[in-house]
């Protein structure tokens, strides 16, 4: 069973994107990889149970377990020593990853408070995309009487696309909302 925007990709993104890039082979035509939501916690150096709540958050986010991060080296000035956690991440794959760009793109965003929509420049030159969240009670999962703090999150949507042109053509395909789109398609 597919989901919406895996459906929406293999009968008309695909089709659109081999037309747009002159692809000679149907694989060429980029696609999405894998999604990683990550959390930092910077409270979680003096608070331990901080970390719980962005974990909570997470697996609501995602659907999915996260994984904590910790430390790589220690930084005095920051009170951090090596190995200690000071956040959280989830990788999204397949069904998943579709859904939850799904939700994103047509629940989640049109949430945000003066929306006008995301920047066009966040690409690498690889064609991934990064956004970063100001408020993670943009997702309808998150009850807000429930949480006990609003923390941020960065957004990272990972894609087989060559340049930036490529990327954004694919993200663009599933409705992601840019900033000043109808200039670049007039």
């Amino acid at each position: 069973m597919q989901t919406r925007f895996q459906e929406l990709y293999n009968s008309s993104i695909k089709a659109s994107l081999m037309k747009e890039f002159s692809y000679k082979n149907i694989m060429q035509a980029p696609k999405l990889t894998k999604i990683v939501l990550n959390m930092g916690v910077s409270e979680a150096v003096t608070d331990k149970k901080a970390l719980n709540g962005a974990l909570e958050d997470l697996t609501l986010i995602s659907g999915q377990k996260p994984t904590i991060n910790k430390a790589k080296k220690s930084i005095a000035a920051f009170k951090v020593r090596e190995g200690m956690p000071i956040g959280c991440s989830v990788t999204l794959r397949g069904d998943n990853m579709y859904e939850f760009l799904d939700r994103f793109i047509t629940i989640a965003l049109p949430r945000v408070r003066d929306f006008e929509g995301v920047s066009p420049k966040s690409f690498d030159r690889f064609g991934n995309y990064n956004m970063g969240l100001t408020e993670q009670i943009i997702f309808q999962e998150i009850d807000f009487d429930k949480i006990d703090k609003i923390r941020g999150m960065n957004i990272t949507i990972c894609t087989t696309a060559k340049t930036p042109a490529e990327g954004r053509a694919l993200l663009a395909g599933f409705g992601m909302p840019f900033k000043g789109q109808h200039k670049e398609n007039a």
